[in-house]
Order: structure tokens, then sequence, then C-alpha cells
């Protein structure tokens, strides 16, 4: 099957509707998503969808976020999971960009006949939050690390740490929904998309390949973000892969 109609039946199959607003460009996008992009590698359907909703909450491109939830949702990707999927964007793109995506979500599970809220995938208390966190934490960049940051952090940093510990591993690595290896590689997708965050990108990179992501699985993560986050971010993301794990 030639490239235009495998991804005109995949984009049928996925989407509510097809969109109009520039039919020529959208022939171009729905032809490299859906005939190039969605047909590389052997990622499943839900993780490619998973991937799109957290790239575009990072973005902050909310009429294309819509697309993918609904997309996910007609590939049987599970309410929550993608909820599941925003929450743990909050620690690395802010409260502001989660809040806009999560208005987005929810009016699209209403139109689903989804009933909100949610079930609670909360496992920790206000006293167990940051023993969890850390516990997490350590799995994926080792105790020694993650002790070290806090034992070694200046008086004026240490809540930096701690917040780190109970806020960012505490409040959202411990959540149900998704594991651990998916909410690293979420991570992974949201500081590639951001960009400037070399750094975390570098030491999130290898926590995926710690928690038993693998690199074969990083470039495929990466190669279907390139329709939402272009090609510097991506080739960026990609020099750091390979920096890491080869």
């Amino acid at each position: 099957m030639e490239r235009s109609k495998k991804a005109q039946k995949l984009y049928d199959t996925l989407h509510a509707s097809p969109l109009d607003y520039d039919k020529e460009y959208q022939q171009i996008m729905n032809d490299f998503i859906y005939g190039d992009v969605y047909q590389h590698g052997t990622m499943d359907l839900k993780t490619r969808e998973l991937i799109a909703i957290v790239a575009n909450t990072a973005n902050h491109t909310l009429v294309t976020l819509k697309e993918h939830v609904i997309a996910g949702l007609n590939g049987d990707l599970s309410p929550i999971a993608i909820k599941e999927a925003i929450y743990q964007c909050t620690p690395y793109i802010g409260v502001g960009k989660v809040t806009d995506a999560l208005e987005v979500v929810n009016k699209t599970f209403i139109d689903y006949s989804i009933e909100l809220p949610l079930s609670s995938q909360k496992t920790v208390s206000e006293e167990t939050r940051f023993e969890k966190g850390f516990e997490v934490q350590s799995t994926a960049f080792t105790k020694a690390a993650i002790q070290g940051g806090h034992d070694q952090a200046p008086k004026e940093l240490k809540h930096i740490q701690n917040y780190l510990s109970e806020y960012c591993f505490g409040d959202f690595y411990t959540r149900k929904g998704l594991d651990l290896k998916q909410r690293e590689l979420m991570t992974f997708i949201m500081l590639a998309t951001l960009g400037g965050c070399e750094n975390q990108l570098r030491s999130h990179t290898a926590a995926n390949i710690r928690v038993g992501n693998t690199r074969e699985l990083l470039i495929e993560a990466i190669t279907q973000c390139i329709p939402y986050i272009g090609f510097p971010r991506t080739l960026n993301a990609i020099h750091i892969i390979n920096e890491v794990t080869l």
C-alpha cells in the first residue's frame, strides 16, 4: 500500500473527523506522521499516542493535544494512562501548561462519556511521600547519588533536594497508572520537547537505561516526536542518547 493510503487509513481509524484548516498542509503532515513516523519501528500504537500527548502538553500546543487525546481513546489508550502522563509533566513543565492540558483532556473525556473524576492513583500519604519518593528516585539514579545530593547540598539548597524527593518523585512517580519505565520514558520526551534542558536530559537518558528502557526504544520514542518538536531538538536528543549509550 502506498504511503498516502496507509496514512489516510490510520488517520481515519484514530481521528473523529478530518481537519480542513489547510488541506495541502494537512496532507503533507498526515502522510509524514501516519505514513512515515507511525510506520517506523515496532512501538505499539498506545505508546506512540502517549508520546504525542506528552510532547504536545510540553509544547502547550493544545489543538494538537486534543487530536491525540481523541486518537489515544480511539486506539484503546486508557483514560487513566492519559491523565497520569499529563500529571507526570508537572514537575518538568509547570502547573500552568498542565492545567491547560487537563482542561482539554477533561472536556474530551466528557465528550466521550467518560465519567469524571477518574479513580485516584495516589499511593503515598503526607508521612510517606518523602520516603517513597526517595526510594523511586534511588531506583532511577542510584541510592548513592540521591543520598549524596541530599548530604552535599549547601544549607540554602537543601529544600530543593527535599522537593525533588517528596514532590517530583513522591507525589508523581509513585502514582499508579504508569510504571517507572513508562514514567521515565515520558520524562525523557518532556525534556527533549522543552529544549535547553540538556543536563537533565542527559541524566534522565541514563535513568531510562538504568530502569530497563533500551537505546533502541529511546530512538524510536524521539523519532515519534519529530512532527511535534522539529529536527533541531530531535537531533540534540539523539546526540545525548549517543553520548550516554555508545
